[in-house]
């Protein structure tokens, strides 16, 4: 069982908490004694930003905030003292904790988000179990804080943890065809449709750049089509969602080396599996918004007739593609899905992919690559989104000049640049099948992390579900 982020506006007796205080401000008196008072103060001088109060029965956690001119900031720091917290309680064995905040905010709510993410975990291979968190249940009981807020964020949560755990499946368990079959039971459980289209259907629409990848596999590769239209929908138009789903990558005939690089490739399909996050929030919150999802999906390998460096294939869109690299894979196959998204005249297209290598080498992974030919206004309200969740956007260009790299002597473009500006051209040849407002964000650098960077922890983070979701839920408020 996951954890749970509850509303309860009853803060019980002799029950562990955690108190949220401004160091700036007097310590408050009503919740603390005397010598509690006076200990706090002196924490707050000498600048720690966590203490323990032991009740014996029960223990107080105080954390201390010092608020920072940007909300945004701000926030993120409660998410860290959250990630601290976490670690403490897991050392206590803390199964509930109660939290409120005395700083007259909603700090409880980014706080409690810390602590929720930091709480994941993936055990489900492990024979002894002995190491699982203990925490459960963290309740939030601030009377500023309204009980459909704190659903919403559970729901929110609980879908940044379907995708680690989605991406953390190893690819023995997960074909194209295993993970269609999950995104349809997801569905189900969460309220939205599922059609899956496969290999005869696949083949039928000609979508020559996933069948292409999919040649040198014995197992065949789907189309997965979400939809979630609740009838109260505001748009007119359809928000389109694309996710690169690769569920395993060789590199194919281009093979990539072991150490560091194929070892982590089950990784390759987390912006499919940050598509399914997204519209498990969406639907379990009932958001009004018409939202559709495309994923194809594939394992890319060296088998038989498994596509060459310098073969010629044809696009869904007709277009012709020399392959230069088979390790460019991931652009081919959401090129033909970018290319079906013309057929519901979305309002906007955003796609995520574990593209390119040249992206994480860009800015780390601190941050998410984004490129995009909306308009400016689309693409700013975008990176604002970006600062507020903490996953950050740097927009890269797409100057015309990018195209010349993508010519080809003997086809309409071919599937790799040159040696400079690699996610760059990755999101030019993917422009070439647009013919909507599109925003594309290469997440190479922050979907599966090697070593662990506080609340997003290790392997898996979730990049993108919180983005997206808090993005589209915005265009709600607006319209409200």
């Amino acid at each position: 069982m996951p954890t749970q982020l509850k509303y309860d506006s009853h803060l019980p007796k002799d029950e562990n908490l955690v108190y949220i205080v401004n160091a700036t401000a007097e310590v408050p008196g009503a919740e603390f004694s005397p010598e509690e008072q006076k200990y706090l103060a002196a924490q707050i001088e000498n600048k720690n930003q966590l203490v323990v109060i032991n009740r014996y029965i029960y223990r107080i956690y105080v954390v201390i905030i010092t608020p920072k001119p940007a909300f945004y900031a701000y926030h993120e720091e409660l998410r860290k003292a959250g990630f601290n917290l976490q670690k403490l309680l897991q050392t206590d064995k803390v199964a509930d904790i109660y939290l409120r905040d005395v700083t007259d905010s909603k700090a409880s709510l980014y706080l409690a988000e810390g602590l929720f993410l930091s709480n994941y975990q993936f055990d489900k291979y492990k024979t002894d179990k002995s190491a699982a968190f203990f925490l459960k249940n963290i309740i939030i009981t601030d009377a500023a804080i309204a009980e459909t807020e704190v659903t919403e964020q559970n729901n929110l949560l609980l879908g940044v943890y379907l995708t680690r755990d989605l991406v953390n499946e190893p690819a023995n368990y997960q074909s194209a065809e295993q993970f269609a079959e999950t995104i349809v039971a997801v569905g189900e459980h969460a309220g939205f449709q599922t059609e899956v289209l496969d290999f005869l259907k696949i083949q039928a629409l000609k979508m020559g750049g996933l069948l292409a990848v999919n040649q040198g596999s014995l197992d065949p590769p789907t189309f997965s089509i979400l939809e979630y239209k609740p009838e109260n929908a505001q748009n007119s138009k359809p928000y389109l969602l694309v996710g690169k789903g690769v569920v395993y990558d060789t590199g194919g005939l281009s093979l990539k080396p072991t150490p560091n690089s194929m070892d982590m490739m089950k990784c390759d399909m987390a912006g499919a599996a940050g598509v399914i996050g997204i519209f498990y929030a969406l639907a379990k919150n009932q958001i009004p918004l018409h939202v559709i999802g495309l994923i194809p999906a594939t394992d890319n390998r060296p088998g038989g007739r498994a596509f060459a460096p310098g073969d010629v294939i044809t696009m869904y869109s007709g277009t012709t593609v020399e392959v230069l690299n088979t390790d460019a894979e991931g652009r081919l196959i959401l090129a033909d899905a970018l290319h079906f998204a013309k057929k519901y005249d979305p309002q906007l297209v955003i796609d995520m992919a574990t593209l390119t290598g040249a992206a994480a080498r860009a800015i780390g992974r601190e941050g998410i690559v984004m490129m995009s030919n909306a308009p400016e206004e689309i693409r700013e309200k975008f990176k604002k989104t970006g600062e507020n969740t903490y996953e950050r956007l740097v927009e890269f260009p797409l100057w015309e000049e990018y195209a010349e790299h993508l010519k080809s002597d003997i086809a309409d473009l071919k599937n790799l640049g040159g040696p400079e500006a690699g996610a760059i051209t990755a999101g030019k040849f993917l422009e070439h099948f647009t013919a909507f407002p599109w925003i594309h964000l290469d997440i190479a650098g922050t979907a599966f992390l090697t070593a662990p960077d506080n609340y997003r922890g290790k392997n898996a983070t979730g990049s993108t579900v919180r983005l997206i979701y808090q993005f589209l839920t915005d265009q709600v408020k607006k319209a409200q």
